[in-house]
């Protein structure tokens, strides 16, 4: 069990809060029990947890001992969620945030993990475990069975002699990995589309390719926009792999860019597709919760494909929270570019939080829209 931390107390803050959705589930709670013998033997600065969603793992394993817990959480909502949740609940845990690389995992002898969506975000996990651990790590990773797949198993397989598979409970599993292989640390798939260089370490949105809705925004992006300033850069919002910044950046040579998302994959990502097609010295690539980094009133352009998950769970509740940001940033007559779901209608939030919104294009699944700054 988790100690004496109740983990129904955690909220999800600053992420989406909502009926149904829970900052701590039944695959966090499984997690927590079947490596209970395991963190028992270890000492501090031996447990590393990745993925931990809102706090659940990283407390509960503070709550029965653990110290020095090093931690990685690909949103930078979830470092917010688990300091809040800390702060408010046990704010003598010792844990600390870091990249997912060697350090995070160096000498770790448990791992407890929830499995990510993505098979390609594993396989660089694995690896990334595999190759920096110790050679007797043990790697907790659980999920729910819903999202679960049997090539999971084999991604592990991929890093690791032997995968284990617990019983399921509360509609959760944990696969159980030991024996590292030797195996080489994650590099970022590479690809060449339209001239555009793209890199992409597992987990990035779209990969190391152009997404449909992204595509309809790139062919239909003015031409001759405002600003591009040192000043006033044209801002790239929930940027991921960076290809709309690298795409204005290249047609005009000597325009400035800020490039920002809150995935730390993302933002690996995206600096390396700058670095790829050699503009990585006009954008800038931030880590950032909204644009939290740009002042009021600063900026001419902004581009966005907003997301519209809030990890696992669909939700209508993300967008406006990015346009309601995009408004404060943007100067008065300052437009948002903006590609979306058509089935979504988000005209209406556009008109009410940014002002009067033009469609640009549309093709049978998404639309480009204009939005100017009252």
């Amino acid at each position: 069990m988790s100690g004496a931390l109740d983990l129904s107390r955690l909220r999800r803050w600053p992420d989406v809060e909502a009926p149904g959705l829970v900052a701590a589930d039944g695959a966090d709670h499984l997690i927590l029990d079947e490596s209970s013998a395991a963190r028992a033997a270890i000492g501090p600065g031996e447990l590393t947890i990745i993925g931990d969603s809102y706090g659940a793992l990283t407390l509960g394993a503070a709550a029965s001992g653990a110290q020095g817990i090093r931690v990685h959480q690909d949103p930078l909502s979830g470092e917010a969620a688990l300091a809040a949740n800390a702060k408010r609940l046990m704010p003598q845990a010792t844990f600390g945030s870091l990249p997912l690389d060697a350090a995070l995992v160096s000498a770790a002898h448990v791992v407890l993990l929830r499995l990510p969506r993505s098979l390609e975000a594993l396989a660089d996990i694995a690896a990334t475990v595999a190759a920096a651990a110790s050679p007797d790590v043990v790697v907790y990773a659980g999920g729910r069975v819903k999202h679960m797949t049997i090539a999971m198993n084999d991604v592990l397989r991929g890093a690791f002699e032997r995968v284990d598979v617990t019983h399921a409970r509360a509609k959760s599993r944990v696969l159980i990995a030991r024996t590292p292989r030797a195996v080489s640390p994650p590099q970022a798939r590479a690809a060449r589309i339209d001239g555009l260089e793209i890199r992409a370490f597992g987990g990035a949105f779209a990969g190391a390719r152009i997404d449909i809705g992204t595509r309809l925004l790139l062919a239909n992006l003015p031409s001759s926009p405002a600003g591009g300033t040192a000043e006033d850069p044209w801002i790239d919002f929930a940027c991921g792999t960076g290809v709309v910044a690298a795409t204005w950046a290249r047609r005009h040579p000597g325009a400035r860019v800020y490039a920002s998302d809150q995935s730390a994959v993302a933002v690996a990502s995206a600096t390396a597709t700058m670095h790829a097609n050699g503009v990585s010295d006009r954008v800038e690539v931030a880590r950032d919760d909204l644009l939290s980094r740009r002042p009021n009133a600063s900026a001419s352009l902004i581009a966005l494909n907003p997301p519209f998950h809030s990890g696992a769970a669909v939700s209508d509740r993300v967008a406006p929270r990015l346009f309601r940001d995009a408004a404060r940033v943007l100067r008065p007559g300052g437009e948002l570019w903006c590609v979306w779901n058509s089935a979504l209608r988000y005209r209406p939030e556009l008109e009410r939080i940014i002002g009067p919104t033009r469609q640009i294009a549309r093709d049978p699944k998404f639309t480009v829209t204009a939005s100017t700054r009252h």
